[in-house]
């Protein structure tokens, strides 16, 4: 794990609750001196705990290994914000259509920034009836490779996952799509408008 709950967390989210070192300690059955160990940086809650923690607070395990709450006020779920998420370790492909705390072997990823696409991530967009026939020109070796491509539209988005030594194209129901992303495993995520 590249984290783990920091006191200051605990304390501001104690604060927040309007409980006192020792209202927290009953609730989780430790003393108030293991609370002020915990805020004072001078120890860590048992990985045992977490659950516990996380539940007393009302958030998510995640929400507290991460140190932020996760809000989303994007209720409407607008697929056109989607956001995507690649763990480094076993390329395992995350998306989500508003804020979230995303994690997988241990990880908080953050989401991936796409960039429009240069000389070397050429993308091509044919219409072919009412599909979309997509294909990339690169390589599609074990170290270099284009990871998924993805057909986002206002209320869906239409994910392929590709692999290496395999092809580097895929089809999409038109229905309204207006962007087209892709994930290279090594200079990351391209986004193209469709006209």
């Amino acid at each position: 794990m590249n984290q783990y709950v920091t006191g200051a967390v605990i304390k501001t989210l104690r604060e927040k609750h309007h409980l006192t070192q020792a209202g927290l300690a009953d609730k989780l059955n430790v003393s108030d001196k293991t609370i002020s160990k915990w805020e004072t940086a001078k120890g860590y809650p048992d990985i045992t705990l977490l659950e516990d923690i996380a539940s007393v607070f009302q958030i998510s395990v995640t929400e507290l290994i991460s140190g932020y709450a996760v809000s989303n006020s994007n209720v409407a779920a607008n697929m056109q914000r989607v956001k995507f998420y690649v763990c480094p370790v076993c390329g395992n492909v995350i998306q989500s259509t508003g804020e979230a705390a995303i994690s997988c072997h241990g990880i908080t990823l953050c989401p991936i920034e796409p960039e429009e696409a240069d000389d070397k991530h050429k993308i091509l967009i044919e219409r072919d009836g009412d599909e979309y026939y997509v294909r990339i020109e690169h390589e599609m070796t074990k170290q270099h490779y284009i990871s998924f491509l993805a057909a986002v539209s206002s209320d869906r988005v239409q994910l392929v996952k590709r692999y290496p030594e395999g092809n580097c194209e895929a089809r999409f129901s038109i229905s309204g799509v207006r962007r087209i992303y892709y994930y290279c495993n090594r200079d990351g995520l391209f986004c193209a408008k469709v006209k």
